[in-house]
């Protein structure tokens, strides 16, 4: 593999040593002729692109001969396109008009990174999102990002789906939607089954990996996710769409804008439904959206009310294929089975994940002068649902349930089969129960950026609580039908946190700048009540962050330039991770993390690399201990790391084709790993096994990760391509055992569009794609655990299984 990565950069630049002979200079003005630094100046259709300097120059040199299209754009000014034909040197000053409508207040502006900051990061316009967006969650609409890996749950894409980004998990990402805080504030997960159809949504996202730059909400532990929705068109549109799929899938969308009304109001709607059965048996998905929003905007005010509801009723396939019958019956679904009493097999037809969640935002942004503006937003999130499973003879006790005096009478179980208990006790039984959450989280952001010549400063506060009140139900027992439905368990979790960052962009010269960034967060989080093991929660936990962050950007010349950064990260446990360990603390985890990148642009070719070394102290990981009720926790290695190279390609020799490509080679270690396991003896007696590993890989964690895409522009209306993605081998715990690791597995997907124009519709796209091209059997996760009998090795696996070949067709009509 790195043999054909230094293959492919001196290829690369083999393709790119041609003379060029002209250029195209200028400066970026605003209406009162004041120079705007920092424009975003693109060649279309190339690589090429740079931002102006501090005097609001730029220059493009080296350009053959021919017809050129430039856009040059900055926030709060509009986007201006000139179109060249280009047969010497060009110079140009280009005004950009205030814009009537801010849209990108300076609240992303705050946590966002520009181009010129010391980060790794991939920005996905609205293009490229709608051109991705055939049906999948988000997940998998970013899979193609550099070292993105996205799994699914019932092998779809759709349904539970999750990521990661550089081995991190999503509970390590920190992911926000137009600058508010969406990661779970207690398992700091982000569940994305709860926000269907979000892709259709999106305007632009930000990926920034490894520590980033400070933002709002849960720790950056490895990336962030930084999600824009507040786009506004100047004119009416309506959009309806359908989609049809593999697994009976059908996807609905009706979305539609009135425009700019009398030149300060516009209303945005969309409304979505997904219905499909999945892969995985029983592993449906009946989901539905809506997405509201509203804009009042005058000169200097900008005010958006925003909604988002989501209702998910999916059935439960967290449980994963048992690895016996991976080989024979890859969709299997252990998730509510049970017998009967002649032995018969039977699922429960309801075990199901059901909940609502709802996002409500206000923003407010304020142009208080050309260099200075201000924002702020309140916000709410709301959430109520439940799962419901089928216990198989559960033991009563464990539901804080006595004993059941059953009288010499007839009883009847649940397939109407006749029992007579003589005066017994009843302490087992098939029983039903559903696990309720309840919550609210809410708050408020807000920020101020001031940009003049060559410095840009951002401030930026957050202050946001969660209340949650966990618990749950016992519904129904077998053999007690007069059984009335029984509160087992009840706890609340509250959970403060408070940010406040500052950060400072300055132009040293036109080649070097420098960026500084310091991020102070205090959190408290306390949690009360009885848990669902009948263990009494009453903790009080507090911690106070500091998080500094700081780096250089050289710009060489037009084509060449790199970056340095150093970045210190602090994160909290989670609930799950305190809740379970009970008698030994807990450390916060703290990522220093060292980033370099160089990147060379040329008008048909570009690559990007990045080098980074992430070290953690004090990471939670999984070490096979278990706690008394037998769940296992999570405890604190001193040293670990990750450290790795990205290594990001475009190339685009004619205007009708063009190769995007990227991988990610690395090391990913636990220095010292200590395995806990139980052993037990011929009396079924319990003892610990210590066994010291050394230097282990960290689970999850492919030391390869590659993607690559061929896209083919047959004309204005026609593109097809061709998409790849590499995941290399990884452990699914972290004793590097070959019997619970993952193979390596490549999968293909193709992918069609074409655009009808018509006279009374603006456009009518057909985009199919084929995934899972040669009908790849692979899994793209696990889990499982060992122990030990009379020193005899045993241990359970289970795997997600993903989809052989399937498709999507996707029909939209834009009016």
């Amino acid at each position: 593999m790195k043999k054909y990565v230094i293959g492919l950069v001196c290829m690369i630049c083999a393709m790119t040593l041609n003379a060029q002979k002209h250029s195209i200079s200028g400066i970026v003005k605003d209406q009162q002729g004041t120079p705007i630094p920092d424009a975003s100046v693109v060649v279309l259709n190339t690589f090429l692109g740079v931002v102006s300097n501090k005097d609001g120059a730029f220059i493009l040199d080296k350009l053959a001969p021919g017809e050129y299209q430039i856009e040059v754009s900055f926030v709060g000014y509009e986007t201006v396109t000139k179109h060249l034909m280009l047969q010497h040197d060009v110079s140009l000053v280009i005004t950009l008009p205030f814009s009537s409508v801010n849209l990108n207040p300076v609240l992303l502006t705050a946590i966002q990174a520009k181009e010129t900051m010391p980060f790794a990061q991939t920005t996905i316009s609205e293009r490229d999102i709608t051109n991705r967006n055939i049906g999948q969650d988000i997940t998998f609409v970013l899979d193609h990002t550099p070292s993105f890996v996205s799994t699914s749950e019932n092998g779809t894409g759709y349904g539970y789906t999750n990521m990661r980004v550089r081995g991190t998990d999503i509970t390590r990402i920190n992911v926000t939607i137009n600058g508010v805080p969406l990661n779970d504030a207690e398992s700091h997960n982000v569940f994305w089954v709860n926000m269907a159809d979000f892709a259709s949504s999106v305007d632009a996202v930000q990926i920034q990996r490894g520590v980033g730059t400070s933002t709002n909400g849960a720790a950056s532990f490895g990336a962030s996710l930084n999600f824009q929705t507040l786009g506004i068109q100047e004119k009416p549109a309506v959009q309806l769409s359908s989609t049809i799929g593999s697994f009976n899938t059908i996807k609905t969308l009706v979305s539609g804008t009135t425009g700019i009304l009398d030149s300060c109001l516009s209303f945005t709607a969309r409304y979505s439904k997904l219905t499909s059965d999945g892969y995985v048996q029983r592993g449906f998905s009946d989901h539905e959206s809506m997405h509201i929003s509203g804009a009042f905007f005058a000169k200097k005010h900008t005010i958006t009310a925003n909604a988002m509801l989501g209702r998910q009723r999916t059935g439960i396939t967290w449980v994963g294929i048992p690895d016996y019958l991976l080989e024979n019956d890859r969709t299997y679904n252990i998730a509510g089975r049970y017998y009967d009493q002649k032995g018969n097999e039977h699922f429960y037809d309801n075990e199901v994940d059901s909940y609502k969640q709802n996002h409500y935002s206000l923003h407010y942004n304020y142009a208080a002068s050309k260099y200075l503006n201000v924002s702020g937003t309140i916000h709410a999130t709301t959430g109520n649902g439940y799962y419901e499973q089928f216990k198989e003879n559960a033991k009563l006790s464990k539901y804080g349930i006595k004993p059941i005096q059953l009288h010499d009478t007839l009883a009847y179980d649940e397939f109407g089969d006749v029992s007579i208990f003589p005066d017994s006790m009843l302490t087992r039984t098939n029983l039903i129960r559903q696990k309720w959450l309840d919550n609210v989280f809410y708050g408020y952001t807000a920020g101020a950026t001031y940009n003049k010549n060559k410095i840009t400063v951002s401030i930026g506060n957050s202050y946001n609580i969660y209340d949650g009140e966990h618990f749950g139900y016992v519904t129904n027992l077998n053999f007690v039908p007069d059984f009335e439905k029984y509160l087992w368990y009840s706890n609340t979790g509250k959970k403060t946190d408070l940010n406040v960052f500052a950060k400072i962009h300055y132009q040293i010269t036109n080649t070097l700048s420098i960026f500084a960034d310091a991020q102070q967060r205090n959190i408290t989080y306390a949690m009360h009540g009885i848990d669902d093991d009948l263990y009494e929660l009453d903790s009080t936990y507090t911690w106070n962050f500091f998080n500094p962050k700081g780096g250089l950007f050289y710009k060489i010349d037009n084509k060449n330039s790199m970056f340095i950064s150093y970045a210190i990260s602090n994160r909290e446990p989670a609930r799950s991770d305190l809740r379970d360990v009970r008698e030994k603390q807990l450390f916060h985890e703290t990522l220093y993390d060292l980033e370099f990148g160089y990147q060379y642009k040329r008008q048909k070719a570009a690559i990007a690399l990045n080098f980074y070394s992430m070290k953690y102290d004090n990471q939670l990981v999984l070490t096979g201990r278990l706690n008394e009720v037998g769940a296992a926790i999570k405890e604190n290695a001193k040293d670990s790391y990750r450290r790795g190279i990205e290594c990001v390609v475009g190339v685009r020799p004619v205007k009708e084709f063009e190769w995007n490509a990227n991988v990610t080679l690395s090391q990913n270690k636990i220095l010292n790993y200590i395995e806990y396991a139980t052993n037990y003896d011929e009396n079924w007696n319990e003892q610990q096994i210590e066994t010291h590993h050394g230097i282990t890989n960290i689970s999850y964690s492919p030391n390869v990760i590659a993607s690559s895409t061929f896209s083919f522009y047959a004309d204005e209306c026609m593109t097809f391509g061709i998409q790849s993605k590499y995941v290399g081998s990884q452990y699914f715990d972290n004793m590097n055992s070959e019997m619970r690791k993952l193979d390596a597995y490549i999968v293909h997907n193709f992918q069609f569009e074409y655009a009808f124009l018509f006279e009374k519709a603006r456009a009518f796209r057909i985009q199919f794609t084929i995934n899972n091209l040669l009908n790849k059997m692979y899994e793209s996760n696990a889990y499982g655990w060992n122990w030990y009998e009379q020193g005899v090795e045993k241990m359970e696996r289970f795997y997600f299984p993903q989809a052989g070949i399937h498709y999507m067709c996707k029909l939209t009509l834009d009016l």
